[in-house]
């Protein structure tokens, strides 16, 4: 099912945070929206694969590439995570889960920040 549309072009929608999970899988609804965005040339000023995107995808052990090539076929946040569970081990995904939340989590904040996301 999908959360949101994927046209960031109006500076008041976003992406779903970085810390919206998806099974076991953060960061995972944030890039799915993103790369719509990028192949509906709806993304703004946002930045598809950035840094963070590939950092995860590393420690994911996939590329952008092949991220984008699912988008053909996954269209939905259960296609893309029948996609990613397909290729990602558990132990894989922990490990950018933890690199996220402890190396990156400053950036986290950030984004929440700038999105305007409050903590409950």
């Amino acid at each position: 099912m999908r959360l949101m549309g994927t046209d960031f072009r109006s500076g008041r929608d976003f992406p779903r945070r970085a810390r919206h999970e998806i099974d076991g899988f953060l960061w995972l609804a944030r890039v799915f929206d993103k790369a719509r965005a990028a192949q509906d040339d709806t993304i703004h000023d946002y930045i598809y694969p950035c840094p963070m995107d590939r950092g995860v995808f590393d420690r994911w052990g996939i590329t952008s590439r092949m991220f984008d090539a699912a988008l053909d076929s996954c269209d939905t946040d259960s296609g893309i995570l029948a996609w990613i569970r397909a290729r990602v081990t558990d132990e894989r995904r922990d490990d950018a889960n933890r690199w996220l939340l402890g190396e990156k989590g400053a950036n986290l904040d950030r984004l929440d920040a700038e999105e305007g996301f409050v903590p409950a």
